[in-house]
């Protein structure tokens, strides 16, 4: 009797594991082997701070419980994105400590912007690490990429195989520093004239990264800035500018103007690029939501930053960013964290906590933001 048990359990194990190995093999010729990021604070996973490095608290306490290169309380989308595909977190380029490449790398850094700076570095808080920097980063990677496995032995353990480019996801968040920095200054108007220069180099550099063997391309759009706490507080408005939920109507409206354009952009770089997948993905449309109806998504605070100082109804004040201090009047002021921000949709009045985040890539994932409408599982490389 011992003995047909024993057979009976061997049996099961044995198509067990035929079952697993069957389901991994099929899978994994759905893996992307790296994703490569391009973008600003939104996705910068340490870049910035890995060259000026001065991050302090309370950046990262949900997650990280420690500052972790992150403009936010946790984990970005970039991050959540890595890791439902088994991927560690993106190493920044810039961070020549600790890195691990095999899995691509993040070129994103704090304050970027689309387009090369008008002003000089830094002026107006503007990196110097625009998008046409952060290409060339790509390509200088590239190039490192091959020699390391031209010169006979393999490459160093940090770097990828050197025929990753082509079966690796190229993802984008950028634009966000463009329509903003200049806002407060030049109007909405004005800030619309940049627009398709904003979304044409875009576009081009999916052009070359594509000339280089890059193929699946994401490409998140903008968010919608009106209901920021820091637009709210910095852009001269008059009651009759919000819309029933605190939201800046004419700021929102020019955001739609800049999403209408980029995906139209996508839309015809697709057709241009016929073996290439290239998706956009609304993320405008989940985050307005969540400003709109955080309740409906088990949160309390839609337009109301966690991590700052001025209390009610936006907790933010332009002269005192999250996890500062100064001096108002006749006492040092501190702009804190709330206990609570898996709460709050915004972060530090500028950012979206983990939170948001979470739910934000939830919607990547199961497709319900992509045009083309595929979820992440169709657009593995074959």
């Amino acid at each position: 009797m011992g003995s047909i048990l024993q057979r009976k359990l061997a049996f099961s194990l044995l198509f067990l594991i035929t079952v697993v190995f069957s389901c991994c093999k099929v899978n994994s010729k759905c893996e992307f082997k790296a994703i490569f990021n391009f973008g600003d604070s939104n996705s910068d996973t340490g870049g910035f701070w890995a060259a000026f490095p001065a991050q302090s608290g309370p950046w990262g306490m949900t997650y990280f419980k420690k500052p972790a290169g992150r403009a936010s309380d946790g984990r970005l989308i970039i991050d959540f994105l890595a890791e439902s595909l088994g991927m560690p977190f993106l190493s920044p380029y810039l961070q020549s400590i600790g890195s691990d490449f095999r899995h691509g790398t993040n070129f994103a850094t704090l304050a970027s912007t689309a387009l090369l700076p008008k002003t000089s570095l830094f002026v107006s808080g503007i990196s110097p690490f625009s998008l046409a920097i952060q290409l060339n980063q790509m390509k200088h990677f590239k190039v490192k990429v091959d020699e390391s496995h031209s010169s006979g032995p393999p490459g160093l353990p940090i770097l990828p195989s050197n025929d990753v480019f082509r079966k690796s996801l190229y993802t984008f968040y950028i634009g966000q520093n463009d329509f903003t920095s200049n806002l407060a200054s030049i109007g909405v108007d004005g800030v619309k004239q940049d627009i398709p220069q904003v979304i044409g180099q875009i576009a081009g550099t999916i052009k070359e990264i594509y000339g280089i063997g890059g193929r699946t391309f994401l490409v998140l759009n903008l968010a919608p800035v009106g209901c920021y706490p820091a637009i709210l507080t910095g852009y001269n408005h008059t009651v009759s500018d919000l819309d029933k939920f605190g939201c800046l109507i004419p700021v929102n409206k020019a955001v739609e103007y800049y999403n209408a354009l980029l995906k139209k952009s996508l839309s015809d770089t697709r057709t241009e690029l016929k073996n290439a997948t290239i998706i956009y993905l609304d993320t405008h449309k989940i985050l307005l939501d969540l400003f709109q109806h955080p309740k409906s998504y088990g949160l309390k605070h839609g337009i109301k930053a966690c991590c700052g100082y001025g209390g009610h109804p936006y907790n933010f004040d332009q002269k005192l960013f999250c996890g500062n201090s100064k001096l108002i009047g006749n006492a040092s002021m501190t702009a804190k964290a709330c206990r609570d921000p898996h709460n709050y949709v915004s972060w530090d009045g500028i950012h979206t906590t983990e939170a948001a985040n979470h739910r934000i890539s939830m919607a990547i994932l199961n497709g319900s933001i992509s045009d083309p409408p595929f979820t992440l599982s169709y657009l593995c490389p074959s």
